[in-house]
């Protein structure tokens, strides 16, 4: 039917560590889903926060559609994000006891062209897991190029 679009978020996976990943919908007006199918969004800045019961992706960019007339969106808003209750209720116990963060990962569209976020429950990286994590890349990448040349 249409492209299928993925926007990740790179940054979330070397920040934080990831603990559980879930898939929401995201409620959205009409030029919003149209620039998101053109590619033009990025959710690096991004997180989710509880209003309430109901959950918000926070800082989302979103350009705005360049077609678009009077009733074109605001780049940065709140989006709501739809979740089952009961994923809703162990995401807010979570956040709330053990101190997680919850943090976009990736922005696509499923077959139907509709528009969906992962968001991942998170745990924050110390700065030694960091530098951890960068060594690994190093020698995967050096691995590479060795397999590479032979």
């Amino acid at each position: 039917m249409l492209k299928t679009i993925n926007i990740l978020n790179k940054r979330a996976r070397f920040d934080y560590e990831i603990i559980e990943k879930f898939t929401a919908g995201i409620v959205l007006a009409g030029t919003e889903i149209k620039s998101i199918r053109l590619g033009k969004a990025n959710i690096t800045e991004s997180f989710c926060e509880f209003n309430g019961t109901e959950l918000f992706a926070i800082n989302t960019y979103i350009e705005e559609y360049a077609f678009g007339n009077q009733f074109n969106h605001k780049a940065r808003s709140e989006r709501k994000l739809l979740l089952n209750k009961r994923e809703l209720k162990g995401l807010a116990r979570s956040v709330q006891a053990k101190g997680l963060t919850i943090v976009p990962l990736k922005l696509f569209t499923n077959e139907k062209g509709m528009a969906k976020l992962e968001i991942g429950l998170c745990k924050g990286k110390k700065t030694y897991d960091k530098r951890e994590s960068l060594k690994e890349q190093d020698t995967k990448r050096d691995l590479d190029r060795i397999k590479k040349s032979f």
